[in-house]
């Protein structure tokens, strides 16, 4: 748990927006259209940002060295 709170910080850091949309999807349970009406943005971009953050959130708390990628690319 701490690790992901680590990972939300620094993503709210890097990407603000990404962060709110996580936090609406995941920890609210939102749908993506009731993030895109709560955030004034469209149902593309939530999803953009929805799968940006899920990716970012991955790599950082070590998604690929744990699945032996090593460097992550």
């Amino acid at each position: 748990m701490l690790a992901l709170d680590e990972a939300l910080i620094a993503l709210h850091d890097h990407d603000p927006r990404a962060a709110q949309v996580v936090m609406l999807r995941y920890f609210a349970g939102l749908t993506v259209e009731d993030t895109a009406r709560a955030l004034g943005l469209s149902e593309r971009t939530v999803r953009h940002e929805w799968s940006h953050a899920r990716l970012w959130l991955y790599e950082r708390m070590g998604g690929a060295e744990a699945n032996g990628d090593g460097d992550g690319t």
